[in-house]
């Protein structure tokens, strides 16, 4: 029976947990020893004692042949970790190199979700999805609450109150969420994104499409970079429709790698005394360029809300939602209380950071300067 070790997390603010107690028992159920740290689950309110009672042991300092995280570890951290075991968190490895070389030094098999394949077998092991869900849902609430005026339409005896105005910039699965909460709330919403596939999934949720000059569709519904010019003419189209806005939510994140910038200084010059910017890529250097993450900055009558961790502001349900992600995910790495990777599966390939002292990210090799060693799958031979 191999030992599976669930840490509390360390980053400053974090509510969220990597398993739950029900994730937990499923586990325990299929043959897997569980070690939990003292207080892991506390602040996402799982107790110590519910992971007692779903078959798990409560220590201190837990250590498992796998090791699961929500954030990534520091080079502390990981230099703890046992010689050869797996971990998986997302690890961001662009913007936390100095953990992946301690990954290395110790041949630990590193599980991203930032680089889970985006195909639809993935979907139910897609943390990142599920996370900007609650991101999205949280960033139309914070709209709502630092707006000073009423986001529904009200007719009253005092007079009608028109209803707020709202601009989604990206509808991705955060996006989408903003639109739905901030329409549900009662907002008047339109929403932009570079890709014109984006459209229907706007108009479904919603919000009012709206259509630029500037696209920037690539294969499989993603977007492409836009050009230094392409990027002059979008923010120059774009000018209007943020001025026009009552609050502008921006929901540009790129995993690993630093937002882009979509509403500028001079687009907030623009916007009305009073206007708000939430810009939910706060973690991610912003959208917006006033941006300061963890902060609300204010620039000539308009607020810029940098929001930091807005899953961390839903613990409880974002951890649920996590901990289903992990367990979709370790079913590929193994079963029965046995680590057994399918070499031959894209989704294992994908998600594989680091193994066996190598590293198998391409853009992550680079970037530490050392050799690529891509994953070969292990294809068996027919019996």
């Amino acid at each position: 029976m191999m030992k599976i070790a669930l840490y509390r997390e360390s980053r400053a603010g974090e509510t969220r947990v990597a398993l739950t107690p029900d994730a937990v028992k499923a586990l325990v159920r299929d043959g897997w020893a569980v070690e939990v740290q003292t207080g892991a689950g506390v602040a996402s309110h799982f107790l110590d004692a519910a992971y007692v009672e779903a078959g798990a042991n409560v220590v201190d300092a837990p250590r498992g042949d796998v090791n699961l995280r929500v954030n990534p570890p520091t080079p502390a951290e990981a230099a703890a970790l046992p010689e050869g075991s797996l971990h998986l968190s997302f690890l961001s490895p662009l913007l936390a190199l100095d953990v992946v070389k301690v990954l290395v030094e110790r041949r630990v098999t590193t599980l991203s979700f930032d680089l889970l394949p985006r195909i639809s077998r993935a979907q139910y092991m897609d943390a990142l999805s599920s996370q900007a869900t609650v991101s999205g849902y949280r960033a139309a609430l914070a709209g709502a609450t630092y707006f000073d005026r009423f986001f529904p339409l009200l007719t009253t005896a005092a007079g009608t109150i028109r209803p707020a105005k709202v601009l989604v910039m990206g509808v991705g699965v955060a996006g989408l969420q903003a639109i739905a909460t901030a329409k549900r709330l009662g907002a008047k919403v339109r929403a932009y994104d570079v890709r014109s596939a984006a459209k229907e999934e706007a108009e479904s949720a919603g919000a009012t499409f709206v259509k630029l000059s500037v696209t920037a569709d690539a294969a499989g519904g993603y977007a492409r970079e836009l050009s230094d010019e392409e990027r002059q003419q979008q923010q120059h189209e774009l000018l209007d429709e943020v001025a026009n806005a009552d609050v502008v939510i921006t929901t540009a994140a790129v995993p690993g790698r630093r937002s882009p910038i979509l509403v500028t200084t001079a687009m907030v010059d623009a916007m009305s005394e009073g206007a708000l910017v939430i810009d939910m890529a706060a973690d991610g250097g912003g959208n917006c360029e006033l941006t300061k993450a963890g902060e609300v900055v204010e620039h000539g009558g308009v607020r810029v809300v940098g929001l930091s961790n807005p899953p961390a502001q839903m613990g409880a349900h974002a951890s649920f939602m996590f901990a289903n992600n992990v367990l979709k995910l370790l079913a590929l790495f193994g079963a029965k209380g046995e680590l057994n990777p399918n070499w031959n599966d894209e989704v294992v390939i994908g998600v594989t950071l680091t193994r066996d002292g190598a590293v198998n990210h391409a853009p992550t090799a680079e970037a530490l300067g050392v050799a690529h060693v891509a994953i070969t799958p292990e294809l068996k031979e027919n019996a």
